[in-house]
């Protein structure tokens, strides 16, 4: 694929060829973060957030890759964020869990077009992480060692 190719952006929802998934939509710039493009991977099974009633390493609601990465550096076992980024897809093995801002940013872009609660990399407590449902947009919080289903993310520079 060329340089040119590469950049031809599919529609929301979509596949992307050679991306890992389908195109779902821009992240906006927040802060100092940068504005991205996201890539949703395929569905990888349900999965526990993590251990309950401990406080887990992280905090943020927005940058679902710091979260993750947080995450795996970990001491304890984060199911959840481990299947998200040990996903390979396309010769790309950049995934992650995606934090709740994102997955909100994802329903809004693909209105609806996915179905079902998923995991994101967001803690709300010591025993509840957030999760979204993909059908209708609602965010709400499960408890951590409930089994969720798991959507990596990868995220393409603007």
């Amino acid at each position: 694929m060329n340089t040119a190719e590469k950049f031809q952006v599919p529609a929301l929802g979509e596949v992307w060829p050679g991306e890992g998934g389908i195109y779902a939509g821009v992240m906006p710039a927040r802060g100092d973060a940068p504005a991205y493009r996201m890539i949703l991977g395929a569905e990888l099974g349900r999965f526990e957030w993590g251990p309950y009633a401990e406080e887990a390493p992280v905090t943020g609601l927005i940058d679902g890759f710091t979260n993750t990465l947080v995450l795996i550096e970990s001491d304890d076992e984060y199911p959840a964020a481990k299947a998200a980024y040990e996903h390979e897809a396309d010769g790309h093995n950049d995934f992650y869990l995606p934090a709740v801002a994102e997955l909100y940013e994802i329903w809004l872009n693909l209105n609806g077009k996915n179905d079902g609660w998923v995991w994101s990399s967001s803690q709300r407590s010591a025993n509840y992480a957030f999760h979204m449902h993909f059908g209708d947009g609602t965010q709400s919080y499960g408890v951590k060692d409930g089994e969720l289903r798991v959507r990596p993310v990868r995220r393409l520079p603007i």
